[in-house]
């Protein structure tokens, strides 16, 4: 279940939010409302695609990726520069599980910069906050 204790976390970091067990689907949700899901997504989908053993499904799950999020008009095109994309064109010819990792970073950076405070600014992160302090309030009277 998600605490109020893990939600009040999320204020004191980008990383605190990223990595904890809800945080990311909360925030993707959030996205969802404001049309720019795409980089969490595609963080995640990085997250998952560095734990593929098996370079087959590797090969696989990068050409994915990269016709999901990176090449020009993709259909959840996140925002990296040229070079960036450059180095994950190489990269495709012989996956490794470090091949997305610029563009991770670079998306990382964005989020925290930009979508991140945003959120936490957000009605929808401080009704979670409110609702959450009215449940705990209320489950100590019982």
């Amino acid at each position: 279940r998600l605490s109020l204790e893990e939600v009040l976390q999320w204020s004191q970091s980008f990383e605190k939010l990223i990595t904890s067990k809800y945080g990311p689907m909360i925030y993707q949700t959030y996205l969802e409302t404001e049309h720019s899901e795409e980089n969490i997504k595609f963080w995640l989908a990085c997250e998952a695609y560095k734990k593929i053993t098996s370079q087959r499904k590797r090969i696989s799950v990068a050409r994915k990726l990269f016709t999901n999020y990176i090449e020009s008009q993709a259909p959840n095109e996140i925002n990296i520069d040229s070079p960036v994309r450059k180095t994950i064109i190489r990269n495709l010819q012989e996956p490794t599980e470090s091949c997305f990792d610029e563009a991770q970073r670079v998306i990382y950076m964005h989020m925290e910069r930009d979508s991140y405070p945003r959120f936490l600014e957000s009605k929808f992160y401080q009704k979670l906050k409110q609702n959450l302090q009215t449940n705990s309030n209320n489950s100590t009277v019982n």
